[in-house]
């Protein structure tokens, strides 16, 4: 219980935290590297120990906290990049084998977008475009095993559709095509899209998780036109296998509640 994890004992007397923590996360600037952020100011106060969000390359950060110690002072921030990476390069980690889950923090639908130029106005209208025209609508992605590539390779199979990939090295410069109209869609973060959606720049054609989503609550969702589609990027807290439970469980606690 929460008593329990306040008072385990990592030394001769003395109790969890007693040094700062590292919380690795991804690149700067990011809605990762935010909510990690969030997190960290969130759990410092209660923990009576700074948390330090340490921003390293996914493919680093994984890596590092893989090997760090299971003492509670490295601690992972990471996207469905734990489980995508390893299925698209060799990594020296494995995701199930060097990690222990502490928290779920955001799970979040990515939109389906598209520039206003594209005649469409619903999911229907962009599957029977693209049946008629194969190979000729452009989709934009922000990197390979982003959540908008695998948003949009799982609508290409399920809709049973040909729309070409174009990939850019980063969200910035994914919106940026799109609003020039470089790519005609992407299946972007809310957070990247919502100011253009609601300026007109960009039209909104369909949330991709299960439910409509709260900020456009009329909105079908992309299961409404292709059944059983579900795409929602996941960010959680995971430590380095092998930690104590009880450590687990405090940082778990103190996590839920922020």
């Amino acid at each position: 219980g929460a008593a329990c994890g306040q008072t385990a004992a990592t030394g001769a007397g003395q109790t969890y935290p007693n040094k700062p923590i590292r919380m690795f996360a991804a690149e700067p600037g990011g809605g990762g590297d935010l909510v990690a952020r969030l997190i960290a100011q969130g759990i410092s106060g209660p923990l009576g120990q700074s948390v330090i969000v340490d921003n390293r390359f996914s493919v680093i950060a994984l890596e590092t906290v893989a090997k760090a110690p299971p003492d509670g002072y490295s601690l992972l921030f990471i996207s469905n990049l734990l489980w995508a990476l390893p299925l698209m390069q060799s990594t020296s980690f494995d995701p199930v084998r060097d990690f222990l889950p502490v928290c779920l923090a955001v799970s979040s639908p990515n939109f389906l977008v598209v520039h206003p130029s594209l005649p469409i106005r619903s999911v229907k209208e962009l599957v029977a475009l693209a049946k008629a025209r194969p190979g000729e609508i452009n989709y934009g992605t922000s990197g390979t095993g982003s959540t908008n590539h695998f948003a949009a390779e799982l609508f290409k199979s399920m809709a049973g559709v040909n729309i070409v990939r174009i990939n850019y090295k980063g969200g910035g410069p994914l919106l940026n095509s799109l609003l020039g109209g470089e790519v005609q869609l992407s299946f972007s973060s809310a957070g990247a899209v919502m100011p253009h959606i609601k300026s007109g720049r960009l039209r909104a054609l369909a949330p991709t998780g299960a439910r409509p989503s709260d900020s456009f609550p009329g909105l079908p969702t992309v299961a409404a036109t292709v059944p059983g589609y579900e795409a929602v990027s996941m960010d959680g807290v995971f430590a380095p296998a092998k930690m104590p439970t009880k450590l687990i469980n405090q940082l778990n606690q103190e996590i839920v509640r922020v």
